[in-house]
């Protein structure tokens, strides 16, 4: 009898053990994000267009992307984003399906009362692992020239295709990034798992592979990486 109450007590000191030490068992600690600021001390308002797709692939959808990138910088601190639906509204009003000059640009912002318009270009997309994604993003920023009182929005975009034949210098509110990020390359492995930390959880089956083996979210980290070369370019310091 004392030798079962032996073994008894023994298994329950096991199993208390074991208790214990998953309840002991360090839970990975989610990661912080570094934060993006807005250059300035003004608030300012982007709109965010419709991509260009110009990777060939049928698999990018324009709306998406640009859904994708208006999510990235919606967490710029000092920065207030349009959504591509209100972009998409005025496109149709306008009979445009995508900025083609500063002037259309300027007119676009003038409609939706913003201080700029960003517009995505995919020039490569795989999405199978490793992914890669080469993109552009373009900056129009409004002018001080307003629209002219009683004018027709419509016949100013159509006056500015026009006149964008004529081979011109890079105009002043005009700012663009452009990058490739393949995941096979080591250096941007690093910055993928850097951007990581903190957007996904630790505990999770894939944890910071989500973003290897999810476009939507690699396409994340390729706008969140533009945005912060963009945001650094001295043409958008202390607007």
């Amino acid at each position: 009898m004392n030798t079962m109450r032996s073994i008894s007590l023994g298994l329950i000191v096991v199993a208390l053990a074991g208790l214990c030490g998953c309840g002991g068992h360090d839970v990975p600690d989610y990661g912080v994000e570094k934060p993006v600021n807005l250059p300035g001390s003004r608030r300012q308002t982007w709109a965010v267009a419709p991509a260009v797709n110009l990777s060939g692939q049928r698999a990018v959808d324009p709306l998406i992307q640009a859904d994708v990138l208006y999510m990235q910088l919606q967490q710029v601190a000092g920065l207030n984003v349009i959504p591509v639906n209100r972009v998409v509204d005025v496109y149709t009003a306008l009979r445009i399906d995508q900025v083609k000059s500063e002037r259309q640009a300027q007119v676009m912002c003038e409609l939706l009362d913003c201080d700029a318009i960003v517009v995505a270009t995919v020039t490569a997309y795989d999405p199978f692992e490793p992914p890669k994604m080469g993109a552009a993003l373009q900056l129009f920023r409004r002018g001080e020239q307003r629209l002219p009182p009683n004018v027709d929005p419509r016949e100013l975009v159509r006056q500015a295709v026009a006149t964008t034949q004529s081979v011109t210098p890079p105009p002043a509110g005009f700012v663009q990034v452009v990058g490739m990020f393949d995941a096979a390359n080591g250096s941007t492995r690093v910055d993928l798992l850097r951007y990581a930390a903190g957007r996904n959880d630790p505990a999770g089956p894939l944890r910071e592979r989500l973003y290897l083996v999810e476009m939507d979210r690699y396409a994340g980290f390729v706008y969140h990486s533009l945005i912060t070369e963009l945001l650094n370019k001295p043409a958008l310091a202390g607007r």
